[in-house]
């Protein structure tokens, strides 16, 4: 009778170091990058970033995160609802905003210039300023600025908001009001437009036909993306980030580790942006472990018959 072929040790050794490469190359890279992704519930992504250092240099100290997130302006901090990394915008709303249901006392909106060129408030985002005076600015010598938009009135607003029919009680007429763009309010206060209130709207062109008090209340702004060629640098497990100093573009590949284009191999391999990686991986080395024992226990069963 012919005995059975026995795996001799280093078969077993070599056997087994198979088994932990094809094992390894399921685990994906992931990254150990020093940048927060998340604040709450909102994607933080390349260009934008919480901590120094992260994201693109010309959005530096632009959000604040606490229980939530924050876009900082000069005028104050405004929440931010929602980012769209695709479309290239993002959902801010002024909590000192007046708005169909709730008057507030006017103050201005008010961005930096820098703010102003690289994330300003999009096309299809209005300002309605309310309550003007004869004397404004926007009814007279600047009467082009005002529009109407999707066919609405200043008197809809004046007629369906509770919050602005006050206006129309006290002067027993429809003050003027204007619907105006950004460029209006960046370059004119409030006191100069003479107007007491503002409310700010945006997705306009989908408005048609669409009452007060359904319209969308908030400032959508755009915002372009740098092209810095940081794919690569994601691709290899950093995060597109910079020097705090000089503002020169880095891969931040770990808390120690900073590259100029991307993570050496193996830098970015147990964590993923704020998520543990750990129960992939502690699976993988068992059944590893799992695959060597049973190897072992067949070896020593052949090796006794």
């Amino acid at each position: 009778m012919q005995q059975p072929q026995l795996l001799k040790p280093p078969s077993i050794f070599k056997h087994f170091v198979i088994l932990i490469t094809l094992q390894l190359q399921e685990i994906p890279i992931v990254s150990l990058s020093p940048c927060r992704s998340f604040c709450g519930s909102v994607p933080i992504n390349y260009p934008f970033g919480l901590d120094d250092g992260c994201g693109a240099p010309q959005f530096r100290h632009m959000f604040n995160c606490t229980n939530d997130l924050f876009f900082q302006t000069p005028s104050g901090a405004y929440k931010v609802q929602s980012i769209d990394y695709d479309k290239k915008s993002m959902v801010i709303y002024d909590p000192a905003m007046s708005t169909c249901s709730i008057l507030q006392p006017h103050h201005d909106f008010i961005m930096t210039d820098v703010q102003s060129a690289i994330i300003p408030p999009s096309q299809d985002t209005v300002f309605a300023l309310l309550n003007c005076s004869i004397d404004s600015p926007v009814l007279n010598h600047y009467k082009y600025l005002c529009f109407n938009f999707s066919g609405h009135s200043c008197n809809e607003l004046y007629g369906s908001c509770n919050a602005f029919r006050v206006f129309h009680l006290l002067t027993n007429s429809s003050p003027p009001c204007c619907f105006t763009s950004y460029n209006t309010v960046k370059f004119m206060s409030m006191n100069i437009l003479d107007c007491t209130h503002y409310t700010s709207l945006f997705n306009t062109d989908g408005l048609r036909g669409v009452g007060p008090l359904d319209w969308i209340y908030g400032i959508k702004l755009s915002f372009s993306v740098p092209d810095t060629g940081c794919e690569k640098c994601r691709k290899s497990g950093g995060a597109c980030g910079f020097d705090t100093d000089t503002e020169g573009l880095l891969c931040l590949c770990s808390s120690t580790t900073n590259s100029t284009l991307e993570c050496a191999a193996g830098t970015g391999s147990m964590m993923a942006s704020g998520q543990s990686n750990a129960p992939r991986i502690f699976y993988q080395l068992a059944m590893i472990l799992g695959s060597f024992v049973y190897m072992v226990m067949k070896f020593i069963s052949e090796f006794e018959l």
